[in-house]
């Protein structure tokens, strides 16, 4: 009796450990560590929307699809984000559009200056067709775009007043280093200088720099009002991110989870353009409080120069053309 007992024990502990390693298995096939890269801080819209979109992932996919966000160029810089991603390293990030434009010519369209007056209206175009086709370009370079996510409109924060643009004129302002910002900026006779997001509050603090051209969140992540304590609303260009994935792993997962995917991440994008509108509207008031003197500039000001930077960068790309057509139209 005890012999069968035993033998009877032995053969359910059996079981027991073949479900637990089984169970373990399944959870490690099935459940998939991934990373997220951004390269700003926490509280930028950038990481809020990649934080979101992979929250929603997690319980859309019932954790089988776990993403892990590092924000502020944890992981690397937008370079190394990019060959990162390429060469399936590195799963997804958000790469500034301005970076990409560097490799990509058609996503200079986003930066022709004057073109939006918002960032709903800049989020309302990522539906054209032309900006899908952007997205479309980026599969040379080994990535899937999923879409985009808008910081604020770029304004411009500064060490003494600016009350027109022609108030630049010889001082050094910090701008993204892609062609477009150099060549926009060299139009009121400034003096382009490519520094480090992490580095512009210390380059101001020292003179290096004098202005800033900027998103409104970073001046307040950053606190760039304490050495820049005046803001000149020109709302002159939009500043999108795009999301990527790695092909090499998307290409691994089936039709349905690419679908799941996108779907989650279209309602991020929605969330992130609504999201944005209202921290804006947060961030100005912050400043307010901060004591920052804001002017607003009139985009009528700056027609001249906007005009001469869109009859340059319209002949570079067929899609930038189209896109501008289109966005007019959509107006």
């Amino acid at each position: 009796m005890k012999k069968i007992k035993l033998k009877a024990l032995r053969v359910f502990s059996s079981y027991v450990v073949t479900a637990v390693v089984m169970s373990v298995s399944s959870q490690s096939l099935f459940a998939e560590e991934l990373r997220f890269s951004t390269p700003v801080p926490p509280n930028h819209i950038f990481s809020k929307v990649a934080t979101k979109f992979s929250e929603d992932l997690k319980a859309r996919t019932n954790g089988e699809l776990d993403i892990k966000v590092f924000p502020f160029g944890e992981l690397g810089t937008d370079p190394e984000n990019a060959i990162m991603v390429g060469t399936g390293a590195l799963n997804f990030a958000v790469i500034p559009a301005a970076f990409m434009a560097n490799s990509e010519e058609s996503l200079n369209a986003w930066f022709l200056p004057g073109l939006f007056n918002s960032v709903q209206d800049a989020g309302d175009a990522t539906q054209l067709p032309a900006a899908k086709k952007m997205l479309a370009e980026l599969d040379r370079q080994g990535m899937v775009g999923l879409g985009y996510v808008f910081a604020g409109m770029r304004s411009l924060i500064s060490v003494d007043p600016v009350n027109n643009l022609s108030d630049i004129t010889g001082k050094k302002i910090s701008i993204f280093p892609v062609p477009i910002f150099n060549d926009w900026w060299l139009t009121f006779g400034a003096i382009p200088t490519a520094v480090p997001m992490p580095e512009i509050a210390s380059a101001l603090a020292i003179n290096l720099i004098e202005v800033v051209d900027v998103d409104l969140d970073l001046v307040a992540a950053l606190k760039l009002y304490e050495q820049a304590p005046n803001l000149a609303m020109t709302s002159h260009m939009a500043f999108p991110g795009i999301v990527v994935v790695s092909k090499k792993w998307w290409e691994s997962k089936s039709v349905e989870q690419r679908a799941v995917i996108r779907d989650v991440f279209a309602k991020a994008e929605s969330w992130g353009v609504k999201a944005q509108v209202m921290a804006d509207e947060g961030n100005l008031n912050a400043l307010k409080d901060a004591g920052v003197a804001i002017t607003q500039i009139d985009k009528s000001s700056y027609a001249d120069n906007a005009t001469e930077i869109l009859n340059q960068y319209v002949k570079k790309s067929p899609i930038i053309a189209e896109f501008y057509e289109q966005v007019k139209a959509q107006k």
